[in-house]
């Protein structure tokens, strides 16, 4: 799924227990080697930073690296490095779970742009960030994760809390580490950091055997850099840029759609730019949410599923789609046969193994989003004719809005809630969310005018995401940016431990839990596609959210009625900490439009008797 990169070093040399331990099991001394091998070759060594552990390498390269705050749980074998860490000047947040710190460390990737980083020991720790590990492997978020492992010469033997980490996380990261050498551990970290965000970002691991970390070593990491076998084409091919130019001008109908890539390649302003010059209208996968801003009158919000109607209309009629940063996830495309069915495609995209990987390309364009949008619009001769396209696009902009009903005799309506915070925060406001109908319905209500402002569990859809993501994302936001996270009942009782973390920490953060005593979105699925069986959704069993986060030492609020929500939001926002309101709200509401699973985008249902 993501680019797959070449070690510097064969990695089998790297994991033998003899490059780390004598036969007695103790750790060799490397320093007097490496001192002569200084001498013999004239190299001069690194600037002393005062390294003497491989502990104090990894810290040392992180550092050096530009990380700034790490989370993490302590544990057995990875505390040489937390002892490392006691004397640095690099923050460490301590979560309650090992799940939470990879979300946090992801969600302060995404805000911050730069590699979030989190921290477990081996085992039960390792293991547990395995969920978060994955979830960024799927939506190509840079994050470094560092595993504790047992010693060296205990690999294989099935010792206390020893899980074959790089084996169990090879499939879900860009690359991983087994760290069998002290004196390289430091330069081993530095190139995961550093490959972590280059190209295509991804998850990077290093697992360190607690041999490696205690040993005495004086090599100072060098600068963290990408291995020298590892290239990217940020530059596209002149021929690419060319025919895919040809195709946009004589387009009558082009259609933009943004995907993630355009905001991990800080490209959000040349992709606006580009659309706005040529009059072009713009569509974008929910990963890309905030990166065209959505009350532009160009902007059709977001496609696929759960998408606006006037978003998959406009991709169901394309004559020309110019696709930039997405892999054409199912979610956006239904049944594929029937995605953009008249559309010659242009796909830009920086990892050329998503290339027609699930929609053929008839124009591909490989190279970095940002330098391939100039570079096409530098090619082209004239801009396309789009008058009567966009007249088009704004009717079905009025024919199918958002909306929904407010009757009386019904319970509070979940998207009131939200258009409520998105009218009481601020236009820089974050918003992260848990996984459900909750995510949707943020989603679609709330008017996203910024790139990363938007910040959720897209291709793996893990619930619990949204409020472990609030305490990476507060940390990583500037001080005067609001951190607002949406919830469902059943996604906040998997993470709500995380509050706990909030109030350590004095976090400003705001949960609105939309709680409508369900799985919300099985139950809706259970109700269209098997006859109503609600088999395992309800969970009128929850606690009481409210207290539960007065007891976690947050404020806690709850709401049932229309005329309690603007007091209610203004209390939460205006708390100096974190507060959690528990909105009690219709169980029988449904997210639509809906395109049913691989389904024609432009046969969405607006209810269940379309489906």
């Amino acid at each position: 799924m993501s680019e797959r990169a070449t070690p510097t070093t064969d990695q089998t040399e790297e994991t033998d227990p003899a490059e780390a331990a004598d036969e007695t099991g103790e750790t060799t001394d490397r320093s007097a080697d490496a001192a002569g091998e200084t001498a013999a070759t004239g190299t001069e060594s690194p600037a002393d930073t005062g390294v003497e552990t491989g502990a104090e390498a990894v810290v040392a390269a992180l550092e050096d690296a530009g990380a700034e705050t790490l989370f993490g749980v302590q544990g057995g074998a990875i505390m040489p490095v937390y002892d490392a860490l006691y004397d640095s000047e690099l923050t460490h947040v301590t979560m309650a779970h090992e799940q939470g710190a990879a979300h946090a460390a992801d969600a302060y990737g995404v805000v911050s742009g730069d590699p979030g980083v989190c921290l477990a020991t081996s085992g039960p720790g390792a293991t547990n960030l395995v969920t978060g590990i994955a979830d960024a492997d799927m939506d190509s978020d840079a994050m470094l994760a560092l595993t504790g492992q047992v010693p060296s010469q205990m690999v294989g033997s099935d010792a206390f809390q020893e899980t074959d980490t790089t084996g169990v996380t090879a499939p879900i990261t860009k690359h991983n580490y087994f760290a069998g050498d002290p004196d390289t551990v430091g330069d081993t970290v530095g190139e995961a950091f550093a490959l972590s965000a280059e190209g295509r970002p991804g998850p990077t691991l290093v697992d360190l055997p607690k041999d490696t970390t205690l040993a005495e070593t004086d090599s100072d990491p060098g600068p963290a850099e990408t291995p020298e076998t590892y290239s990217v084409e940020e530059d596209p091919d002149d021929e690419q840029v060319a025919v895919a130019a040809r195709a946009v001008e004589r387009a009558e109908k082009p259609l933009l759609l943004f995907g993630g890539g355009v905001v991990k390649s800080d490209a959000c302003q040349e992709a606006r730019g580009f659309a706005i010059d040529h009059g072009i209208p713009v569509a974008t996968t929910m990963p890309a949410i905030g990166s065209m801003p959505e009350d532009h009158e160009l902007c059709l919000s977001w496609a696929g599923m759960h998408g606006t109607g006037y978003a998959n209309m406009a991709i169901t009629h394309t004559d020309c789609l110019i696709a930039v940063g997405t892999r054409f996830d199912d979610r956006l495309t239904g049944g594929v046969e029937t995605f953009a069915p008249e559309a010659e495609v242009v796909h830009v995209d920086i990892d050329p193994a998503e290339i027609s990987k699930n929609v053929h390309a008839d124009y591909p364009v490989v190279g970095d989003a940002g330098t391939a949008i100039e570079r096409l619009s530098a090619e082209m001769d004239r801009s396309p004719r789009t008058r009567e396209w966009r007249e088009q696009c704004q009717s079905w902009k009025d024919e199918y809005p958002l909306a929904y009903a407010t009757p009386e005799d019904e319970p509070l309506k979940p998207q009131f809630v939200v258009e409520a915070f998105d009218e009481a925060t601020d236009d820089d406001a974050i918003v992260t969310t848990g996984v459900g109908q909750h995510q949707m319905w943020a989603a679609q209500f709330w008017t996203y005018k910024s790139p990363r402002t938007w910040v959720s569990s897209h291709g793996l859809g893990t619930m619990g995401y949204g409020v472990p993501a609030a305490v990476g994302a507060r940390i990583a936001a500037d001080d005067d940016q609001q951190v607002v996270c949406f919830d469902g009942d059943g996604s906040f009782l998997m993470t709500m431990q995380e509050i706990s973390v909030a109030v350590r920490e004095n976090l400003d953060i705001t949960v609105a839990v939309l709680n409508n005593r369900y799985i919300g979105m099985v139950r809706q699925w259970q109700d269209a596609f098997f006859e109503g069986r609600q088999m395992a959704a309800d969970y009128d069993w929850c606690p009481e959210f409210d207290k539960m986060a007065e007891a976690f030492g947050a404020k806690g609020l709850r709401v049932d009625d229309y005329d309690e929500v603007a007091d209610a939001v203004e209390a939460a926002l205006n708390y100096d900490g974190p507060a959690v309101i528990d909105f009690h709200i219709d169980p029988a509401e449904n997210v639509y439009p809906m395109v049913p699973s691989g389904g024609a985008n432009g046969k969405f249902a607006l209810s269940e008797d379309q489906l």
